[in-house]
């Protein structure tokens, strides 16, 4: 094939690019792996979160935030979101304040792990006869971000300690969609066949307050190219080809929320 002739005009001291050029060089310098690549939490911020607390971003607790693109979207206002995979998960962690940030462990629902113990005044589960590491039972559920302006990005949404209820009423409401096909016979759609939305609210008891989850169903997924956008998502998955990097959250990231 004839190569095509590349052209920079110039318009004063700015050289300008054919597009065409980045075709020519598609995929030069992507020399990375999955491990190089984070995949980005979408979180609910603290009042004692740190971004807060130093004035890093522009929200306000409640609000919900993307660790990676450093999206901050409004807790009221929520976003819409396809969940395309769910996993539970067992997260040993060192005492606060040791080791490298990185769970100790990550066990599966079927794994041998450390029996534990609950301690009261914090609500975990410390390991019998360790050195203050505990095991957060840990709901991650991985999600298609709709975003205002048509595109889609994905994230992990991980749920614990009193948000666990909700990821049990999440996984309640995607088990029961049923649709009906043409000869009238009623299935369970995918994962991904549903939209939700996901906003935040504030939520107390006897230890302290804090904002959490709110979950509504808001619709079938009507375009093709989003769903099979989620889809490719839950595959890779699935496959093994997606890497959730944990890091332990500081005593300041932890908020008043009675974990």
């Amino acid at each position: 094939m004839a190569e095509k002739e590349v052209t920079e005009k110039k318009e004063g001291k700015v050289a300008v690019l054919d597009a065409a050029m980045f075709e020519e060089d598609a995929g030069a310098g992507m020399t990375m792996e999955q491990d190089d690549l984070a995949l980005p939490f979408l979180k609910v911020l603290s009042a004692l979160d740190p971004l807060i607390q130093e004035g890093d971003i522009d929200a306000k607790p409640g609000d919900l935030y993307n660790t990676v693109t450093g999206m901050v979207y409004s807790g009221k206002n929520g976003v819409r979101v396809i969940p395309a995979h769910y996993e539970r998960r067992f997260l040993h962690w060192a005492p606060r304040g040791s080791g490298t940030g990185a769970p100790l462990n990550i066990f599966g629902p079927g794994d041998q792990r450390p029996e534990t113990k609950r301690d009261d005044n914090d609500n975990k589960d410390y390991v019998v006869g360790g050195d203050g590491s505990y095991i957060d039972e840990t709901h991650q559920h991985y999600v298609v971000i709709l975003e205002d302006d048509g595109s889609a990005n994905t994230a992990l949404i991980s749920m614990k300690s009193t948000q666990l209820k909700k990821s049990r009423k999440w996984n309640s409401m995607i088990a029961s969609r049923t649709m009906t096909n043409a000869k009238g016979e009623s299935f369970q759609p995918p994962r991904f066949s549903h939209v939700y939305k996901l906003s935040t609210s504030s939520e107390k008891n006897d230890k302290g307050s804090w904002h959490g989850w709110n979950i509504e169903l808001d619709g079938v997924v009507e375009d093709a190219n989003v769903y099979r956008s989620a889809k490719a998502f839950y595959e890779s998955i699935a496959s093994g080809d997606v890497t959730v990097k944990h890091e332990q959250e500081t005593t300041t990231e932890r908020g008043a929320e009675p974990f």
